[in-house]
């Protein structure tokens, strides 16, 4: 008689707590492989018809939340072959021939993964038109840009929004990027070193949707690259919401007061009536280290594991799954709170007006005069002070304080780049924040999204 697994050992080994929602892509999996099967002669038409309408009936429970665990069900793979089984009588029986639960997960993982990655990669798309939209509404909005949180260089709002633009449409990418790594079948591989039947694999591939067979039969039940794949990508998308959340989460303080968060994805204080707490954007901080610690971790898992499969490797599900759902909620959430989101021209118009964001364009007026710009940098810096010192704007130093300073500092010329906007417009560079460059970017990152959303 069998001596039964300890109480602690039988949680610690089950994974069909977490597991289960691999249950669509194996009872898929199972249909292509029964099909398969009856087609290489090695089970019968009549076997394969029983398996298709057992998987059939199987389908419809788990769709519909009708199906039973039972006792002794260790994962999903063995819960579902059993409910196949029930249905099916002896042809359930025939079900797993010519498979192991080996190259059974790992198949049910790659499903999983490029459905994910596909799944991710709409919602960034999705997210990156928005931020494109909210450029467009605020090209000509005026803001200071910031190096070290300190008020470096005047940008305007529609420049800075489609930054977080292009990080997305990066984003995208890396998500499309993530199939390459789910395109190799692994069924077919048995447990490590192939079956003892003369199976179609190229056949299970396509109806699967795979591009091709893994050439490797121990390296189809080892791998988890595409694992690995997908959450770095997510990591990375998961820290750039995190610098976006942060941003958002200064700018609506008072003393920013650049946009508010509307009360939808916002909070109230416990005890503090008066506050209007933009939690949704904190909550885009807090899930990123959530992310990409779960990379960190699977690396973990992997970085010493002997070929081929391991039980360590059941620790895969559970950091790819909560990495998916935590990435779709913030996507949601921050695709939600920009679509709401309102902007206030004049505080952004007033912290873009400090005279003293010109300096480094007051420098380069006299390099285009003839002067090194090691040298123009110390001038102005003298005129940056002499400004503060005294308690005046730039615009108030008088043409011979300018002259003293530097006889190439024409003072027309100075007060003509420090006028409303002017050193602002001065960027016309690619890339850069003038108005026809960000015009320029606008088209440029609308075709890059087109060209995206059609090659899905």
């Amino acid at each position: 008689m069998a001596v039964p697994q300890a109480e602690a050992f039988r949680r610690l080994n089950d994974s069909l707590a977490f597991d289960w929602r691999l249950a669509p892509y194996d009872i898929e999996q199972s249909a292509a492989h029964a099909t398969m099967l009856a087609a290489r002669g090695i089970i019968s038409a009549s076997d394969r018809d029983a398996l298709l309408a057992a998987l059939d009936v199987v389908a419809g429970e788990v769709r519909e939340g009708r199906f039973t665990i039972a006792e002794g069900d260790e994962d999903v793979h063995m819960a579902i072959e059993r409910r196949v089984t029930e249905l099916a009588g002896e042809a359930g029986g025939r079900l797993h021939t010519a498979r192991s639960r080996n190259d059974q997960v790992a198949t049910d993982m790659a499903m999983f993964t490029r459905d994910a990655a596909l799944g991710a990669e709409a919602a960034a798309l999705e997210l990156a038109g928005t931020l494109i939209e909210l450029a467009e509404r605020h090209l000509d909005w005026p803001m200071p840009g910031y190096t070290h949180l300190q008020r470096a260089q005047p940008v305007y709002l529609g420049h800075h929004l489609l930054a977080y633009a292009w990080m997305l449409l990066r984003d995208a990418h890396r998500f499309r990027g993530v199939l390459g790594g789910t395109e190799a079948l692994p069924l077919g591989a048995g447990a490590l070193a192939g079956v003892n039947f003369d199976t179609d694999r190229e056949m299970v591939a396509a109806e699967l949707g795979f591009a091709h067979v893994a050439e490797n039969s121990i390296d189809a039940v080892s791998n988890r690259d595409f694992v690995l794949d997908y959450l770095a990508a997510a990591s990375t998308c998961a820290t750039h919401l995190s610098r976006l959340g942060a941003e958002i989460v200064l700018w609506s303080s008072e003393e920013f007061g650049f946009c508010e968060v509307a009360d939808e994805w916002a909070s109230g204080s416990s005890i503090m009536p008066q506050k209007k707490n933009p939690d949704a954007a904190e909550l885009l901080r807090a899930k990123a280290p959530r992310i990409a610690a779960h990379l960190t971790a699977l690396h973990g898992v992997l970085h010493g594991l002997p070929l081929t499969y391991n039980k360590d490797l059941q620790e895969d599900k559970e950091h790819l799954f909560d990495a998916v759902d935590s990435l779709q909620l913030v996507l949601a959430a921050a695709q939600g709170m920009l679509a709401t989101i309102s902007f206030r021209r004049e505080r952004l118009a007033a912290a873009a007006g400090d005279e003293l964001l010109a300096a480094t364009d007051i420098a380069d007026l006299l390099v285009k005069r003839g002067m090194p710009f090691r040298s123009s940098h110390h001038i102005v810096g003298g005129l940056v002070r002499l400004a503060v010192g005294s308690g005046r704007r730039l615009s108030e130093l008088t043409p011979g304080e300018l002259r003293a300073a530097s006889p190439l500092l024409e003072p027309d010329a100075f007060y003509a780049l420090l006028s409303d906007g002017a050193w602002l417009e001065s960027k016309s560079s690619r890339g850069g924040t003038g108005s026809s460059a960000v015009r320029e970017q606008l088209a440029h990152a609308r075709e890059q999204l087109q060209r995206a959303r059609a090659g899905r």
